[in-house]
């Protein structure tokens, strides 16, 4: 479709070239490449249809051709309507790759979605953007790295990319949505389904403040197979991929992997030799991945405005729990009490802080602000 199918968009002519682009998608034999082949040569949805088998077969093989020369078939006609009610929620959205919204960077993948299912901020898609990955099984560490490096990055202004799994994504997500930078998921599942249900809560947070994204048809369940394959999306929406723990055969070294392959940035955080979760990250730091100790790293990397923004947002963000700082060292205890803060969401800020360069920790578990 030209323009975004949304809510307030799906009257009859809309729904037919909506019908379209789900029977294409629907083909048998028919994955992303082979769809973008025939787009290329044929037009929109509605031309392939219309396209004779003799010019069809010049650009796939006859089966396939012979499939696109078919009636209709009963599931593309039940996906239709329930995708046009889908749409009918406030909130919702379908990007096909012929819109004007479809996000800039998918383009420059080799096998972009024919269509995305959205929830939420669908512009986000097309801002600045870096993927944090890691572990499913992360250590308390990891998972606060996760965090604060996804907070400092957000509040400098960079969308959030993971992949609503539990652990490392779980955690960058929930430091995404405290900056301004925001963050996406993208799921392995129908945009209308939620894996793992553990982060049913995230998930209706990130479509009220950010954006799900899937290319997966709607009601589609978890299946083994879509997780690896909707990695590639993880690393093309972003500028780079910052793996944050990860072992020796961690699925992030699969999304690290193709983020090299589509010319993105890798970068990886360092860890013990002894850990297990720091295995993968040390292999890709072998391999060439940037080594990073701090947010900025990573926005100097970037040439983010110089790497300068996330101290100050960082700084802006957290000025009542540096005034409780004070200049004196104080435990998490005193610190708490003083900021109003939980323990967890302390934590979390001064592990940002001191990625920052704003906190020191000492000796004995006490904070002192950097001189």
């Amino acid at each position: 479709m030209h323009a975004t199918a949304t809510a307030a968009d799906t009257d009859t002519d809309t729904a037919t070239e909506l019908a379209s682009w789900l029977r294409l998608q629907h083909l048998p034999g028919v994955g992303p490449v082979a769809a973008r082949a025939l787009l290329a040569r044929f037009g929109l949805p509605p031309a392939i249809f219309a396209t004779a088998f003799e010019a069809l077969r010049e650009v796939v093989p006859a089966g396939v051709a012979r499939a696109i020369a078919q009636p209709p078939k009963p599931l593309a006609n039940s996906q239709l309507e329930l995708t046009l009610q889908w749409l009918r929620q406030p909130g919702n959205a379908v990007l096909t790759l012929a819109d004007a919204a479809y996000p800039p960077l998918l383009l420059e993948i080799a096998d972009p979605p024919l269509l995305l299912y959205v929830r939420g901020r669908s512009e986000l898609l097309s801002r600045p953007a870096i993927a944090i990955i890691g572990s499913r099984n992360a250590s308390a560490q990891g998972m606060q790295n996760a965090a604060a490096f996804a907070q400092a990055l957000s509040a400098a202004g960079l969308t959030i990319i993971s992949g609503l799994a539990l652990g490392i994504d779980t955690h960058a997500h929930e430091g995404g949505l405290r900056g301004e930078g925001g963050t996406v998921a993208v799921i392995g599942t129908g945009a209308d389904l939620v894996y793992p249900r553990r982060n049913l809560d995230l998930a209706q947070r990130i479509a009220a403040q950010g954006c799900i994204v899937s290319e997966y048809a709607l009601g589609l369940p978890a299946m083994p197979g879509n997780f690896p394959r909707r990695n590639r999306l993880i690393s093309g929406l972003a500028r780079g991929v910052l793996v944050i723990e990860a072992a020796a055969q961690s699925g992030s070294l699969i999304t690290a992997r193709l983020a090299g392959e589509q010319g993105r940035d890798v970068y990886a955080l360092p860890g013990s030799i002894h850990a297990t979760l720091a295995k993968g990250c040390h292999a890709l730091i072998k391999q060439g991945a940037k080594l990073v100790e701090s947010a900025d790293d990573v926005l100097q990397e970037l040439q983010w405005l110089g790497g300068s923004a996330s101290v100050a947002a960082v700084q802006d963000a957290d000025a009542p729990l540096l005034a409780a700082l004070g200049h004196d060292p104080h435990d998490a205890d005193t610190l708490a009490a003083r900021s109003g803060l939980a323990m967890g969401e302390l934590m979390g800020e001064l592990l940002a802080l001191e990625l920052a360069g704003r906190v020191e920790r000492l000796p004995g578990g006490l904070f002192q602000r950097c001189k």
